[in-house]
């Protein structure tokens, strides 16, 4: 008989230590170690949680955030690296699922940063990792685009496990990449972005996108979205002098769960700091799917044909060298 897990799910809204890699990585931790006596089985960070947003690429020019750039490259990671080691204990110790977004630095290049999702089991362990496919307008600054390698839904204790980072929840195939592997738990994770468009309201653009992935796929959302501190203002207010005002704009952050007919579940956080838990049941995504299952009979494979490159993109490819020939063997005898 088919049977479905039963959760706790939390998804934290918080800043980051900014570019503080090592504090930032130990603020995880204790929220991690938090969620868990809450009760919860999965715990979700916001994007680049380690260790914070380019929110200079939206505010000054180019030139002059140049040194940022730099700031960011020396508090970036890698994955694995002895920063992750860190959290992934913790998720081993609390023994609950992770989700957390970093900024990785490439192995080979001082000059390339990817904007990535890192997936940890209850055992510690690192199930995969998705980089960013494309950054967003001026993240482009920042941040190479990732590859279809890190596309994946990894199959967990708490059911089939995937997840995007901010503006790609709005990319359709790359959602759709994750609905057709049998995704039911999605992990969505965001910035806060005040300095949007006066007519913008963040914090509903991101609820309206989470609940478009949950009523399409019939499935959870779990949204986790980073604040602005105090201590990121006074740091950009040295490249623009009206930086607290457009960093302090409110409804810029939204964190919660949605569930498989597009409502929330539970009370959202937005723009306060904390933890929002909610109780997950898979078993409520099966009835939606009777009427819309658009993995199976609410589509036209035969009409619509979605091929995805899985393949690690590198800049190099060695091939081993030949071993010399034997020469005695060639030799026919005399």
């Amino acid at each position: 008989m088919l049977e479905l897990p039963s959760f706790k799910a939390a998804a934290v809204q918080t800043a980051p230590i900014f570019l503080d890699p090592d504090r930032t990585v130990a603020k995880a931790a204790s929220l991690i170690h938090e969620a868990a006596r809450n009760g919860a089985a999965i715990v979700a960070f916001p994007e680049v949680f380690v260790a914070g947003y380019p929110y200079w690429s939206w505010i000054a020019d180019p030139i002059t955030c140049s040194p940022w750039f730099e700031r960011l490259m020396r508090a970036s990671v890698l994955v694995p690296g002895p920063e992750i080691d860190q959290v992934r204990a913790a998720a081993r110790e609390a023994g609950v699922h992770v989700v957390i977004g970093v900024n990785e630095r490439s192995p080979v290049s001082l000059g390339t940063l990817y904007n990535t999702m890192l997936f940890i089991g209850p055992d510690g362990a690192i199930l995969g990792k998705h980089r960013k496919l494309v950054p967003t307008w001026a993240e482009k600054l920042t941040w190479a685009p990732g590859d279809g390698s890190g596309l994946k839904v990894y199959d967990t204790a708490i059911g089939r496990l995937g997840g995007l980072a901010c503006g790609e929840n709005t990319n359709t195939l790359a959602r759709f990449a994750l609905l057709a592997q049998g995704e039911l738990l999605h992990v969505a994770s965001y910035i806060a972005l005040p300095v949007a468009p006066a007519d913008y309201d963040m914090a509903e653009a991101v609820k309206v996108r989470a609940a478009a992935h949950s009523f399409e796929g019939k499935l959870f959302t779990l949204v986790s979205c980073s604040t602005i501190s105090e201590e990121i203002i006074v740091a950009m207010e040295a490249l623009v002098p009206d930086a607290r005002a457009r960093l302090e704009r409110r409804n810029s952050a939204f964190s919660g769960v949605l569930g498989p007919d597009g409502r929330t579940v539970g009370e959202p956080l937005i723009d306060a700091e904390g933890i929002v838990y909610a109780d997950i049941d898979l078993a409520r995504c099966i009835q939606p799917k009777q009427m819309h299952d658009i993995i199976g009979h609410y589509n036209r494979f035969d009409i619509f044909d979605l091929r995805v490159n899985g393949a690690v993109q590198q800049p190099v490819s060695i091939a081993p060298l030949s071993p010399p020939a034997d020469t005695d063997a060639a030799t026919p005898n005399s």
